[in-house]
């Protein structure tokens, strides 16, 4: 007779159970949920967004960086004249590094030998506005009629204004920087230089203060 009485009570005390641990969420619990996703979501992705478009910078700063090193390590080797160019082709920015010609700024060979060009990431640009100080944070020559830039290293590794120049005969306006940027990376600028007249190359990023030459990127 008790178990009875007391069978039907240990049937829905289970019940009850097996109701509360498999029946989900309330709306009101699911609609918390979503909307915490949602705002999780609206803080993170242009976040995430950033950080890889930063990322994308600093890896076209490295492969810049290197570009003009291995011109130099080239220049040394082969005892001739090389150089790094770079351009706009099709709105992207491309490298390449290649022998330099006498009084060509880049040999029609190289420039129409689509092999030797290198893309960087297509988000990246070269920055060729005047900054807060009305001076250009990109300052290697330029070749004037074309979006195209270039440094060039003499037999012993020193910058050179002109194929043939001597050491001695390098002046400062041979050293100059690229500066680049990011249209998904903010405000952050990325540059690498030839910082003296024996070859010095550094890399930099953006500053708020400008620098003795006027530069925020150094």
């Amino acid at each position: 007779m008790n178990t009875q009485v007391h069978l039907p009570s240990l049937v829905n005390a289970k019940n009850v159970f097996n109701n509360r641990s498999s029946g989900g969420f309330t709306v009101l619990e699911t609609l918390v949920i979503v909307l915490l996703i949602g705002l999780l979501a609206a803080l993170g992705i242009p976040n995430w967004m950033t950080f890889v478009a930063t990322r994308q910078l600093n890896s076209a700063q490295n492969q810049l960086y290197y570009a003009i090193r291995q011109a130099q390590r080239e220049a040394i080797k082969q005892k001739l004249s090389w150089q790094a160019s770079l351009r706009i082709q099709d709105g992207a920015v491309q490298w390449s590094v290649h022998q330099a010609q006498t009084d060509q700024f880049i040999s029609d060979a190289v420039k129409n030998n689509s092999n030797l060009w290198h893309n960087l990431e297509s988000s990246v640009r070269i920055d060729e506005e005047e900054n807060n100080k009305g001076k250009k944070e990109t300052t290697l020559r330029k070749e004037t009629s074309q979006q195209v830039w270039r440094v060039v290293f003499n037999y012993q590794g020193c910058p050179v204004y002109e194929v043939g120049d001597e050491c001695i005969n390098t002046s400062l306006r041979t050293l100059g920087q690229i500066t680049l940027y990011s249209q998904n990376a903010g405000k952050a600028r990325r540059c690498v230089y030839v910082s003296t007249i024996l070859g010095a190359i550094k890399t930099g990023k953006d500053h708020p203060r400008a620098n003795d030459n006027d530069k925020y990127c150094y």
